[in-house]
């Protein structure tokens, strides 16, 4: 199954960060100016103090309204956000000494993370632009009127705040990004893997369309032989008996390859019948014995309640076919098939009591064309996994603990109709 398509870009995902940023600088600026006006330790101007954090708390405000639109955010509007930080940063460094303010170091925060998510160009504007802010300060700003000691105490504890606050936000923001990086190259390894399978996929179904349509002249040709061979030896029991049984292979055959070319049509058509899970193993499981008479089986529901519904497509019924095929062939006796379900997946189990999965393959197990059969094409659990994942459940092979191989196949509940 495909990987869901993320709702989230980065550029959306880093302005969410961006405003949480916001939301916990303008709560520490406000609780210093709070303090600052309760204690009434610096002459400050209020009032203009107060317009400018209430102007930084609506653009909070309206940032997080815009990021709840289906708008998608571009490098440009993330570098104005950064960029309008930097001024308001500006504006109350203004206002409270300017480059004397210890927290002048604030603007190392917007310039890192515009470096770690935007192109140079838009990193460059912005230091350009941190840059010309911060000599503008030196010449221009309301100076603070204080004496040397007091003013020499809060510079120092100044400092050593506006450093603990730039370290925690960088930090915190490079661990996001980074950890947002690592899930990006997991899904792009993700998304690797599931174009090669797709093109393996096309590949081999290729050469099914191929083969199908090459298959029906010869078995339309043995059909008719054995037809005529049952008549020239009607007084022989024996041979009329394997006669029978391969005029029964043929006529399988013929109808593989004409549920073959119906299944496709329904597919194209989306006229796929509706049916409760034990139903559809019951049912494949009858087509299967006919096709491997030689295996027996037991069969145990161990669902309780009502079995769920689904609407299963002909190549996820192949896939339990070629997982039926697979235990059969490592020991055709005794199988033991379970079904059973619960508020989130349905789960079937075959068991067989062959000798188990060699462990220095256990890995190489589902590739294409790797087979540890002395026939075969190496397809079976390939294709079945395949089908499974397209469905979004899992195929899965243990060796049983009593011996043999457990074989789970699971597929979600929401995958059926109710």
């Amino acid at each position: 199954m495909h990987t869901p398509v993320q709702l989230l870009s980065a550029s959306r995902q880093n302005l969410w960060r961006l405003t949480l940023i916001r939301v916990l600088v303008l709560a520490a600026q406000a609780g210093s100016v709070g303090i600052a006006y309760r204690a009434d330790l610096l002459p400050l101007p209020w009032l203009q103090l107060g317009i400018t954090l209430g102007v930084s708390a609506v653009v909070c405000l309206v940032t997080a309204l815009r990021l709840r639109g289906p708008w998608p955010v571009t490098e440009l509007e993330y570098a104005g956000q950064l960029a309008c930080d930097l001024i308001i940063h500006s504006v109350l460094l203004y206002y409270s000494g300017g480059s004397t303010n210890p927290f002048v170091s604030y603007y190392l925060v917007p310039l890192t993370i515009a470096a770690a998510t935007l192109p140079w160009f838009y990193s460059m504007m912005l230091s350009g632009l941190a840059l010309a802010a911060y000599t503008g300060l030196l010449v221009w700003y309301h100076p603070l009127e204080m004496h040397t000691r007091p003013r020499e105490t809060m510079l120092i504890y100044g400092m050593w705040l506006s450093f603990a606050m730039a370290a925690a936000l960088i930090t915190f923001f490079a661990a996001k990004m980074a950890e947002e990086l690592r899930r990006q190259e997991q899904l792009r390894a993700q998304r690797r893997e599931e174009d090669m399978r797709d093109q393996q996929l096309l590949a081999v179904a290729t050469q099914a369309a191929g083969a199908a349509h090459e298959l029906g002249t010869p078995l339309a040709t043995m059909s008719v032989l054995l037809k005529e061979l049952r008549q020239e030896h009607r007084d022989t029991p024996a041979l009329q008996d394997d006669l029978a049984l391969l005029q029964e292979q043929v006529k399988l055959c013929k109808d593989t390859l004409q549920q073959l070319v119906r299944a496709a049509e329904a597919d194209r058509r989306q006229a796929v019948a509706e049916q409760t899970a034990v139903e559809w193993l019951e049912t494949t499981l009858n087509r299967w014995h006919l096709m491997r008479p030689e295996a027996t089986y037991r069969y145990q529901c161990l669902g309780r309640g009502t079995p769920p519904r689904l609407m299963p497509p002909a190549d996820l019924t192949q896939a339990l076919l070629n997982l039926l095929n697979n235990a059969a062939d490592a020991c055709p006796d005794e199988l033991d098939i379970r079904l059973d379900w619960d508020p989130q997946w349905l789960v079937l189990s075959i068991r067989d009591h062959g000798a188990g999965v060699p462990l220095a393959i256990a890995e190489q197990l589902g590739r294409p064309f790797f087979t540890t059969k002395g026939k075969g094409f190496g397809l079976g659990l390939f294709l079945s996994q395949a089908s499974v994942t397209r469905a979004g459940g899992t195929v899965k092979l243990y060796n049983h603990e009593e011996g043999g191989t457990l074989t789970e196949l699971r597929l979600p509940r929401a995958y059926g109709v109710r």
